[in-house]
């Protein structure tokens, strides 16, 4: 490789490192975001009550 190749390569993996860098502080944003909301209103029903109270997709056959 020439050296401008390398430079121009070591550059490209710094700006993707830098933007997963950021996405991952967005989704740690939302999640605190979502972690406070559900502290300050404890009464509130859970959303996604898991996937044992979720029923069947498909109808059992026997």
């Amino acid at each position: 490789m020439f050296e401008y190749e390398i430079q121009a390569r070591s550059a490209e993996l710094l700006r993707r490192a830098e933007r997963e860098r950021l996405a991952r502080e967005a989704v740690r944003g939302r999640r605190d975001a979502r972690r406070e909301a559900a502290e300050r209103e404890p009464d509130s029903p859970d959303p996604d009550p898991g996937p044992r109270a979720r029923r069947f997709r498909f109808a059992r056959s026997v």
